[in-house]
């Protein structure tokens, strides 16, 4: 089964701590997202700058793949 965006985003930085860290948030506040299994829409663009998962895989609802 392939890993959920959210949790691929905390494996790619080391860890909820650290991805807490990097967003200023708790380490809470990242175990709700996982929880939500959502990523608030307005700290998206900091997670694909800190993770390189694209907007688009990390919230398909706002960022819609473009199709060619």
């Amino acid at each position: 089964m392939k890993p959920k965006p959210i949790q691929k985003a905390i494996d790619a930085v080391g860890g909820v701590s650290q991805l807490a860290k990097l967003c200023d948030v708790s380490y809470e506040a990242v175990r709700k997202w996982v929880s939500l299994d959502r990523l608030p829409a307005e700290r998206v663009l900091e997670v694909e700058r800190f993770t390189g998962i694209s907007r688009q895989e990390l919230r398909p609802d706002i960022y819609p793949r473009e199709v060619a």
